[in-house]
């Protein structure tokens, strides 16, 4: 075995210097040797006050080193104080002692070998079986730059989180701290599981909200899956974020998360149309295949503008919509109805009105698509607008050359100015009746009128020049009232249910108008479904929004979002809350909602609309023809024979609606007769009069069977 050369120097060292110790400090105490031994052991001392005030580890050790020196000068100052060699030639024996215990220990030689490194004299070690290395979890130098770098030691610093391996970091352009670190699992073939915001943010010092963890995908030389993450570290962004975000970060902040006002969308883009004063926000959602849930007032407050329904609106088409942000009422601005604008084209279409976004609006004269003509159902509470849209209706009607009837409970001066350009019009429920039994003959009428061409009758249709008759449109203006009226309202509701059902195969169309379409108010499901499916629903303001709603999904196939139609439109100005505290009045500045409706398009989709307005305090035959359209001298004489062509304003004709009783029976006490039957039995000019007989009248249906039993009972 051989000695390390280190340990044979420090023992031959001991050696020498062993008898030194002895010797001169008493033969010679003056000699120089005495102060050299003694400001070694000084030098030691010191090494031993720094190495136990070091906090490096291995202190013990460095005072074990510097021991020989301290020890050497005790014994020198001990030989040097007693007399001669000490008693029992103790100089020589802790001399001898001295060299003894530094020979065997070996302070310098051996403690300042770090880790222990083997000495050479070790014997050599026997060859084991090759062990397989474990891999490390840092991966050796790859040439990667000095920011990966920096990072892969804060990483492995901080323990290596989730035991994973930083592959590569990239600082963001234009950044200072801002980076994507790409990590990986330590262990090929391991997921990731168990890495959190908070771990990764933790080793930057940033907060866990400015981290953001990914999935990596596959691109071509790097793998991806569960073993691969990405983790974007983005403080500087973030704090921009917070205080200039721009439109996409704000949607994505403020209004699409779970508790935003449209969870799960992303902006597509923000337009601003200065000439007309608006701001479209439009968005589609993330899944394609979710419906957007939208809540304008969270919206509005996400996106900083005022809750205000009057400049705010939204439209819903599939997964994307348009939030359209006004800064005037856009619905207070009117639109003069013009004969350009209520002329019907090929097929029947005109405008009547405008959306809060510029389009216009297009109701039908006749079904283009049904051969067919139309139905109408206009819904509204007083001075919503409904005689408005009765003007222009009646106006396009007119301009296509169809006829118009016009019936409403009382008389005023809207409905009477167009009386002048429309074939007939009354104020009453006896004259609704009257004109609707008149429309119900047509039907039959018009059912055996042979066409020119080939002497055959036919069913009506649109646009065809060889059709003998024109459309007729039956106004019924306060319907509900006039079906509740108690002499007549049986035979309106009667008449007008059999009209709906009959009335379009023959060119006649049925308008009723009312504040209610529900079937105690006089609408019964068979009418409300076939005006519905044979119409474009018009839903004027109904007292309420959600009135307003409520009518407008009665008229609809499906529950579709309806637009909220206030009692007035009015901006918001400053603080109600300051206001309140300051003791000020809310601003008076609302605007009628007059003409505002909802009309409900042959898709099933509600559209907010303003009609065109048509001033009844000017001329309004600039939107009416020249001649007025009337019934051909073949109907007017049919409905003659019938008994039902007269002045509809005259008073009750005998046997006009019910039978008058034969002259043993008894009469009512102001001596008019009383009633007797109803619904048929009141149409003897029409059909034949019936008299008695219709009591022995064969019972087909339940409504024949309620007519019997109301006449037996005199009801």
């Amino acid at each position: 075995m051989t000695t390390p050369r280190s340990v044979a120097l420090e023992r031959l060292a001991y050696t020498l210097a062993a008898p030194v110790l002895a010797v001169a400090p008493n033969l010679y105490p003056d000699s120089p040797v005495n102060q050299v031994v003694q400001l070694a052991g000084a030098a030691g001392i010191g090494g031993w006050v720094l190495a136990a005030k070091s906090d490096e580890p291995g202190a013990g050790r460095k005072i074990l080193r510097w021991s020989p020196l301290v020890l050497a000068a005790a014994i020198d100052i001990a030989a040097k104080t007693t007399t001669g060699w000490g008693p029992y030639g103790m100089d020589g024996l802790l001399a001898a002692g001295w060299a003894a215990a530094g020979y065997l220990v070996m302070p310098f030689s051996r403690h300042t070998r770090r880790r222990h490194r083997p000495a050479l004299a070790a014997p050599a070690p026997q060859p084991a079986p090759a062990a397989v290395p474990k891999e490390s979890a840092a991966v050796p130098d790859d040439g990667a730059d000095l920011l990966t770098r920096e990072v892969r030691m804060m990483w492995e610093n901080a323990g290596m989180p989730a035991r994973t391996h930083v592959v590569k970091a990239t600082r963001h352009p234009g950044q200072r701290h801002d980076m994507t670190v790409l990590l990986r699992a330590s262990e090929t073939g391991r997921p990731i599981t168990g890495l959190s915001e908070a771990a990764v943010a933790a080793p930057f010092g940033v907060p866990s909200s400015d981290v953001v963890l990914a999935e990596v995908a596959v691109q071509p030389g790097r793998q991806g899956g569960p073993g691969w993450l990405e983790a974007r570290i983005t403080p500087d962004a973030n704090q921009r974020r917070r205080t200039k975000p721009t439109d996409a970060e704000r949607w994505t902040d403020r209004v699409a998360g779970p508790k935003g006002g449209a969870p799960g969308s992303e902006l597509v883009h923000k337009t601003r149309d200065d000439e007309r004063g608006v701001t479209f926000y439009r968005a589609k959602m993330a899944d394609s295949t979710e419906t957007p849930r939208i809540d304008l007032a969270k919206v509005c407050r996400g996106l900083g503008m005022p809750e205000d329904d009057s400049c705010v609106f939204v439209l819903i088409d599939g997964n994307e919509f348009l939030i359209s942000a006004f800064d005037e009422p856009p619905l207070s601005q009117i639109f003069p109805a013009t004969r350009e604008l209520l002329t019907p084209d090929a097929k029947g279409m005109y405008v009547c009105g405008y959306t809060i976004t510029g389009q216009p609006v297009k109701n039908m004269v006749f079904q283009h698509d049904k051969n067919a003509a139309r139905h109408g159902l206009i819904l509204g509470v007083s001075r919503s607008g409904k005689t408005q849209f009765f003007a222009i209706d009646m106006a396009a009607m007119s301009l296509a050359g169809q006829v118009v009837w016009l019936s409403t409970v009382r008389k005023d001066e809207k409905t009477t100015v167009l009386g002048r350009y429309i074939d007939r019009q009354g104020s009453n429920a006896l004259w609704m009746a009257r004109s609707l039994r008149a429309a119900q003959a047509l039907c039959e009428i018009r059912a055996e009128m042979p066409w020119p061409h080939d002497g055959q009758p036919h069913d009506y249709k649109p646009g065809d020049p060889r059709c003998p008759y024109r459309q007729l449109n039956v106004f019924a203006d306060e319907f509900m009232t006039a079906g509740q009226d108690a002499e007549f309202g049986e035979f309106i509701q009667t008449d007008g249910d059999d009209l709906t059902v009959t009335g379009l195969k023959y060119g006649i169309g049925f308008n009723p108008a009312g504040q209610s379409p529900f079937a105690h108010n006089g609408f019964s499901t068979e009418m409300k479904d076939n005006l519905r499916q044979n119409s474009r629903p018009t839903i004027f303001n109904m007292g309420s929004p959600g009135a307003t709603r409520k009518a407008a999904e009665g008229t609809m196939e499906n529950p579709y979002d309806v637009p909220t139609i206030p009692a007035r439109y009015s901006r918001t100005e400053g603080s109600a809350i300051e206001r309140a505290m300051r003791g000020e009045a809310d601003p008076e500045n609302g605007v009628s909602t007059g003409g505002v409706a909802v009309i409900v398009l042959d898709n099933g989709r509600a559209v907010l609309m303003r009609s065109l307005f048509a001033d009844f305090d000017t001329d309004l035959s600039e939107l009416f023809p020249d001649e007025v359209n009337r019934l051909t001298d073949h109907e007017i004489s049919e409905l003659t024979k019938r008994g039902l062509w007269f002045d509809w304003n005259e008073p009750v004709r005998p046997g006009e609606f019910w039978p008058e009783p034969r002259s043993d029976e008894d009469e009512d006490g102001d001596g008019k007769p009383r009633r007797r039957g109803g619904g048929d039995g009141g149409r003897g000019g029409s059909r034949g009069s019936k008299g008695d007989s219709s009591r022995s009248e064969k019972v087909a249906s339940p409504r024949q069977a309620l007519e019997a039993i109301k006449s037996l009972t005199d009801a």
